[in-house]
């Protein structure tokens, strides 16, 4: 479970061919191939898990959100006009999921398909006793700091280190300007270092 502040690497000389690979499934699942779709699916869950865990701080509430989200995208595949931000995409999604669920408390995530649910099961990482003995620590502390955090900020932030996203794709993501998505993250970033700062050395790397 230590994903939280883990920056996605890529290495350069693999980016377009995966980019390639990516848009082939994406053009089978819009012609209706499941199989496409389910690899899609296990490619992208556990990041889009991750980001409503964080959100919902509630880990049922991400397994509904996740599912919900993978519905949605399904029924929606021929509008991302860019392929190379299709990870963007989902997580905007899932975000307004979150921001729906919030309006409507108290309410689950109506799922449209049941066929989602075992997916989402085989896609999620499955943390070791030791990996979660080791974390729980950390993690409950930044799981507070964020919480402190107001909405808007905690989703840019976790947008930008946890998965890594660019900033021109977080302010698509949020419907900000740019220089607006740079001063959210840095203030979230500033408000996490002072509130951890008794806890964690000086290290932190922006």
């Amino acid at each position: 479970m230590a994903h939280l502040f883990a920056v996605r690497m890529t290495l350069v000389g693999g980016a377009s061919s995966e980019q390639d690979a990516e848009r082939r499934l994406l053009a089978r699942a819009r012609k209706g191939d499941p199989v496409a779709f389910r690899t899609l699916f296990e490619q992208h869950a556990p990041a889009v898990w991750r980001f409503l865990r964080d959100l919902f701080r509630d880990e049922a509430a991400a397994d509904e959100g996740t599912q919900e989200t993978f519905v949605r995208a399904h029924g929606r595949l021929g509008a991302l006009r860019d392929d190379a931000r299709l990870a963007s995409w989902l997580l905007g999604i899932a975000r307004h999921i979150y921001l729906e669920s919030r309006r409507t408390r108290g309410t689950h995530l109506d799922i449209a398909s049941e066929e989602i649910e075992p997916l989402l099961e085989s896609a999620l990482p499955s943390p070791t006793p030791e990996d979660l003995l080791l974390d729980r620590e950390m993690e409950g502390l930044l799981a507070e700091a964020l919480g402190e955090l107001r909405e808007e900020r905690r989703s840019a932030l976790l947008l930008r280190i946890d998965h890594g996203l660019a900033y021109e794709d977080i302010a698509q993501v949020m419907g900000w300007s740019l220089p607006k998505v740079k001063n959210e993250i840095h203030r979230a970033r500033l408000q996490l270092r002072e509130r951890l700062a008794g806890h964690v050395g000086n290290g932190g790397r922006s």
